[in-house]
């Protein structure tokens, strides 16, 4: 073999041209990010956090710390995402009067595409994930998910994903195809560059993440319930985590099997989506949306349950129409499945067809619908405390059924006829993401921190995120809602028509409005930390909290639960507040605990690798991290010795404080 093939096996397609050092923007951002990593890794390093980090965070098999460090991802991809809408949004404002702007097309195209994969795929599913793996098993009264290690590994292997995205930014270039990578234009003939295999090989990496994860769920809450609690007794959060999960242990092999057939034709020479020799592009838009449709609901139903916990706790009332709540969830699952075609009425599919999933499209409206209902007889009457959380759930509840008006109205198929592809359709979607998903998200933070923690969130700060969100939002995304009724089309870098610079404009400034949000909820954590001692009392309220996850300490030890609780109510916490339930005190045993493990991390790690050298086509280094992501993850289940036990007198000191501490707010 002589050295240019062996070069070529050895690097693949990777040289130094793939190194944008042409592009000022990315130069200057991967200045910016090495100096803050640099610094960042200086300051852990003189911290001495290198082996506590390792030790306790990790390697960690705690559904609590994987659910707190999922959150950290997804706000740290936040930052990532949203600076490309910044982009987006200066470029479409300055982009008139033949003005170019500052992104070449090929660099907008790249960031409109990052942005949403971003977004969707590691900003709301890390923040979703990540709230479910800590509040589940709290609310269900087990000590950690079915399986502990699996836990650990999905979440890494998200990582491992979210750093092939990030790796496109400095080695090569991401797909400009947009977020769900429709061929022909992700095919081989028209993407011929590494961007469309970037794309590929960092949503399979942490679709692996995502489908385990919900199967870890699924079976935690089958079969780890607490005595007594039955499917019509778990809280209304952990009954949208089941359905959440349901849909993603269905829907994402579909999303692995269209992106596995995508792969076979970019790297194998087949023809699955082309447009000729038998292909057919519409088979992958079928597939792309059949899991599509359902991750929108993957994503709201969550936080419709953080809703029910909070407009509950904040307006001290039951949940009102517990049983239609849990319906309506179930009924929502089932039609997610029944409505996908909607996502492309323009594209022939016929009269009856269209009139089929137009009418499933308006009637998964009604269940939704009776879910607002429900929030708002729950707080008619009640005694609100406009809380933090109680604030994002208003903001929520308006902002959401704008967005639902807006999607019945594109349900209409002569109506999607004139608003498809225009950015009417972009203001829809960023009316229910952000106003369901993103809102949901920073009410739960905000309610959960103390039990996370055991400090609250500096409510100044908090209501000027809120603030500054709400009113971000409606300033950035009416004015498309007007260009949408306009005929403006999305994705498009310029304009010629000077009329339309005006609303850009606008819309620049609500995106402004909105880095003034995420700043503001960057600053309310620092200052709470800095002011945790006096923000130290999280549960003086009897009303704050009534599901199960509030009967153990705050934060909650490494075991949850010292006895595993009896319910025998919905309100389970609350009925052994109003009964007095006796506290034990005595006949405390060890507790049995599973080892952390770095295995996880080795294999994702391993996963990263074989991504990174598969979209280069580095096939020694790809054959190489395959075989040694085997080697680990068999050598790991030989490993035997990862339990070890809490002895029971330390159990014995945290109840008996807990104790003390619960008996002041009985």
């Amino acid at each position: 073999m002589n050295t240019p093939d062996l070069a070529k096996l050895i690097f693949g397609r990777l040289t130094l041209e793939a190194i944008p050092y042409h592009e000022p923007i990315l130069l200057g951002t991967f200045a910016m990010v090495a100096i803050g990593g640099i610094a960042l890794l200086g300051l852990i390093t003189k911290a001495k956090l290198w082996g506590y980090l390792w030790k306790e965070w990790f390697t960690s098999i705690d559904h609590k710390k994987i659910g707190i460090m999922y959150m950290v991802l997804g706000i740290v991809m936040l930052l990532r995402g949203f600076a490309d809408a910044l982009m987006m949004r200066a470029q479409q404002a300055l982009a008139f009067n033949g003005n170019p702007g500052f992104l070449p097309p090929h660099h907008y195209d790249q960031v409109f595409t990052a942005h949403g994969v971003i977004m969707i795929f590691f900003v709301a599913m890390p923040l979703v994930t990540g709230l479910m793996n800590y509040v589940v098993p709290l609310q269900i009264g087990a000590r950690d998910v079915a399986f502990p290690f699996l836990n650990n590994f999905s979440f890494w292997m998200t990582v491992s994903g979210a750093l092939l995205v990030m790796a496109s930014l400095f080695v090569g270039e991401f797909a400009r195809t947009g977020w769900l990578a429709y061929p022909p234009l992700s095919g081989l003939a028209q993407s011929p560059d590494v961007g469309v295999d970037y794309y590929i090989w960092s949503l399979q990496v942490a679709g692996v993440g995502t489908t385990l994860s919900g199967i870890n769920l699924v079976a935690t809450i089958v079969k780890m319930r607490a005595p007594g609690m039955s499917m019509m007794k778990m809280p209304v959060f952990t009954w949208t985590s089941l359905c959440t999960n349901v849909l993603i242990v269905a829907a994402f092999p579909v999303l692995t099997a269209c992106l596995v057939l995508l792969s076979l034709d970019r790297y194998a020479g087949t023809n699955f989506f082309t447009n000729d020799f038998g292909g057919n592009a519409m088979m992958y838009v079928n597939l792309i949306w059949i899991w599509g449709h359902p991750e929108v609901y993957i994503l709201v139903l969550p936080v419709f349950g953080v809703f029910s916990e909070i407009v509950s706790t904040f307006s001290r009332k039951r949940l009102f129409g517990y049983a239609s709540m849990v319906y309506a969830t179930v009924v929502i699952t089932v039609l997610s499945y029944l409505v996908w075609l909607h996502h492309f009425f323009t594209m022939g599919s016929g009269a009856s067809v269209n009139s089929f999933f137009g009418i499933t499209t308006m009637i998964i409206s009604i269940p939704t619908g009776a879910k607002i209902f429900n929030w708002l007889f729950t707080m008619y009457r009640g005694r609100i405390k406009f809380e933090v959380p109680m604030l994002w759930t208003i903001g929520f509840m308006v902002t959401f059924v704008i967005g639902g008006m807006t999607g019945v109205m594109l349900a209409v198929p002569p109506a999607d006829f004139l608003l498809h592809n225009s950015l009417f359709l972009i203001a829809h979607f960023h009316n229910v993401i952000i106003g369901g998903v993103v809102f949901g998200i920073f009410a739960a933070i905000n309610y959960w921190f103390p039990k996370a923690f055991g400090y609250k969130l500096d409510a100044f700060w908090g209501k000027c995120s809120f603030w500054f969100w709400l009113v971000g939002f409606y300033v950035a995304f009416m004015p498309l809602y007007v260009l949408g009724f306009m005929g403006v089309t999305r994705r498009m870098n310029h304009f010629e028509d000077p009329s339309l610079q005006i609303w850009f404009q606008i819309a620049a400034v609500g995106a402004g409005l909105i880095a003034l949000g995420i700043g503001s909820f960057i600053i309310q954590l620092y200052v709470s930390w800095k002011r945790r001692d006096e923000l130290r009392d999280v549960s003086g309220d009897p009303w704050h909290g009534r599901t199960l996850e509030w009967a153990t300490s705050s934060p909650p030890p490494d075991y949850n639960f010292a006895f595993t609780p009896v319910v025998h109510d919905s309100d389970a916490w609350w009925q052994m507040k109003e009964h007095k339930a006796e506290r034990r005190t005595e006949g405390y045993l060890p507790i049995h605990m599973p080892k952390n493990t770095g295995a996880g991390i080795i294999i994702a790690g391993f996963a990263f690798v074989f991504g990174f050298a598969m979209i280069w086509h580095m096939w020694i280094l790809a054959g190489l991290s395959f075989v040694a992501l085997l080697v680990t993850a068999i050598g790991h289940t030989f490993n035997y010795k990862r339990d070890y036990y809490i002895p029971a007198e330390e159990v014995a000191r945290t109840e008996t404080a807990r104790t003390e501490e619960l008996a002041n707010h009985v």
